[in-house]
């Protein structure tokens, strides 16, 4: 895959933070204490975008990455709100820049799929802003697989290429593991999956009551709604306090072991809640256990309905 790194060509770690709770349920005082963990645990890579708490999240993360910027990727993303529109993608990146004060974000994502605006449109955008020196990589986030490939080839044409992609992915949402993870090991893509708590489910806290953002984000609990998902997080849990591990622990692992995975997204509103995400940094399952944990929730099928072929 992809091999980013830092502009002073230091790797990205293989555990990406992702920062959309600065300034929100993480006050600057909290964030500041989940970044100096994140360093302190090794972690080079840090996302944001632009929509992210009114642009908090940004402004936050630009003051902690200041003294050691060119030792660390940066990743924000435009293109949620107001579409992917050349106009548009200009307008917020440079708000997005001049909130985290840096004269080069690392990758700029496009933060989903707009059918509205000719890829050719936002890919010469995106071309310019790299040509420019303004963004290193770019990436796109929340795309199926014939829209990453669509827009791979008219990037191609402008003579540059999506480098990353951002999918959900964790152990009770697996859907990527039928086209997306398999095109970008084809395709020499980076991968940095988010969720792989699966809004706090995997963490087990739900069954002993606990709230967060399934109990209080209506799109959260649809997400994470059937049964089977909340009977996989309590046997998750069972088999964590078997093996040693904290639930959130073994759920990161699970997500960062795929080979097509690059770095998944940690996230936390405290330093607390974010030290078993952190530990999986250190935690390489083996195949038994790996499979183990994978038996918890069945895997989506195949993409082709030639079986006998798979």
């Amino acid at each position: 895959m992809t091999q980013l790194c830092s502009p002073d060509g230091t790797p990205v770690s293989s555990l990406c933070f992702g920062a959309m709770q600065f300034g929100d349920r993480a006050d600057a005082t909290a964030s500041r204490e989940m970044y100096k963990a994140c360093r302190a645990a090794g972690i080079t890579f840090f996302d944001t975008a632009h929509v992210y708490t009114g642009g908090a999240s940004e402004t936050l993360l630009g003051q902690f990455v200041a003294p050691e910027r060119d030792g660390l990727t940066i990743a924000t993303k435009a293109g949620y709100t107001g579409g992917s529109s050349r106009a548009n993608i200009l307008a917020t990146f440079e708000e997005s820049r001049q909130r985290m004060k840096l004269d080069q974000i690392d990758i700029l994502y496009l933060h989903r799929w707009d059918g509205a605006v000719p890829l050719a449109e936002t890919f010469e955008t995106l071309a310019q802003l790299q040509s420019d020196g303004k963004i290193r990589y770019i990436g796109v986030s929340n795309f199926a697989a014939w829209q990453v490939m669509k827009a791979q080839a008219v990037a191609a044409d402008l003579g540059t290429r999506i480098d990353i992609l951002q999918p959900m992915y964790n152990l009770v949402k697996k859907q990527a593991e039928v086209e997306l993870l398999p095109m970008a090991q084809d395709q020499d893509i980076a991968v940095a999956p988010y969720s792989p708590l699966g809004g706090g489910l995997l963490t087990g806290k739900y069954a002993s009551g606990g709230t967060g953002r399934l109990s209080e984000d209506s799109r959260y609990a649809a997400r994470y709604a059937p049964d089977a998902m909340h009977k996989a997080a309590r046997e998750l849990s069972t088999l964590a306090a078997e093996v040693g591990h904290a639930p959130a622990t073994l759920a990161v692992a699970w997500a960062k072991r795929h080979p097509g995975v690059t770095a998944p997204i940690i996230s936390a509103r405290n330093l607390e809640q974010l030290q078993p995400s952190l530990a999986a940094a250190a935690l390489d399952l083996d195949e038994a256990l790996y499979h183990r944990v994978s038996a918890l929730y069945p895997a989506p099928p195949p993409a082709t309905d030639r079986l006998e072929e798979a």
